[in-house]
């Protein structure tokens, strides 16, 4: 009886835990890996992230009861890719409904204010594109006719104006980023939460951006982790808050 009784604990405890992680990792965190250079240097290819997913609210009913918040000019958002949702991306927040925007020989201007931005990097000089000054109507400014369509109904003064429930993001390495200058706004819907911390940092075979293909590649990429693991970790990143 006394084994019988010691298992069935043992059996509830690991599903009462399994069920904790099930509930924490759909409702509360998720775990993200940064692919792209396009967050430099706030963010780092190989990066591995924990995002707040109840850091905004879901819209419903709840929203009046927890301690939820907007989302503001300055957050780090990971969101659903609008041209292709079922891609993650994490930009910064530029722009929030209602904000007039420009770039101006690649400065930030935002109701008429230039932001102060000491995380943007830039590694190439100014140029007369919609990259650097934004917005632009006499040129395509990316992949989306839609967007660019949208863009000419939105622009007032020489500022595109952010529609409610929309927000205007750019990566901080900016002229390294595929952000709302060329694809358009994030809709709110789409926002899923915050970045808490970088839990993990990783350089090398993991760290390059780019996923193994075959099944020896990713068997080839897991031992070599395992084998050096102390060796590719960025200690100074791990652990360290976003912001």
């Amino acid at each position: 009886m006394a084994i019988g009784s010691d298992a069935s604990g043992s059996i509830q405890s690991l599903l009462g835990t399994v069920v904790i992680a099930v509930f924490v990792i759909t409702f509360i965190v998720q775990a993200f890996q940064i692919p792209s250079p396009s967050m430099e240097n706030t963010l780092l290819v190989g990066d591995y992230l924990l995002v707040n997913k109840l850091c905004y609210g879901g819209g419903g009913v709840g929203d009046y009861f927890m301690p939820y918040r907007r989302v503001r000019r300055g957050d780090i958002v990971v969101f659903h890719y609008p041209v292709d949702p079922a891609q993650h991306f994490v930009k910064r927040v530029i722009g929030v409904p209602g904000d007039r925007v420009r770039l101006v020989n690649k400065q930030v201007v935002v109701n008429g204010v230039p932001l102060k931005e000491p995380y943007a990097r830039f590694s190439r000089p100014a140029d007369d594109v919609f990259r650097d000054n934004f917005p632009r109507l006499d040129v395509m400014s990316g992949p989306t006719p839609e967007w660019w369509l949208q863009l000419r109904k939105l622009v007032e003064d020489g500022q595109l104006i952010v529609p409610e429930g929309h927000y205007f993001v750019m990566g901080d390495n900016r002229d390294n980023s595929s952000d709302s200058r060329y694809w358009g706004f994030v809709p709110e819907a789409n926002i899923i939460g915050r970045p808490l911390v970088i839990y993990w940092s990783v350089q090398g075979a993991e760290g390059d951006g780019t996923a193994p293909s075959s099944v020896s590649d990713k068997l080839y990429h897991f031992a070599y982790v395992v084998t050096h693991i102390f060796q590719i970790t960025r200690w100074k990143r791990t652990l360290r808050l976003v912001h």
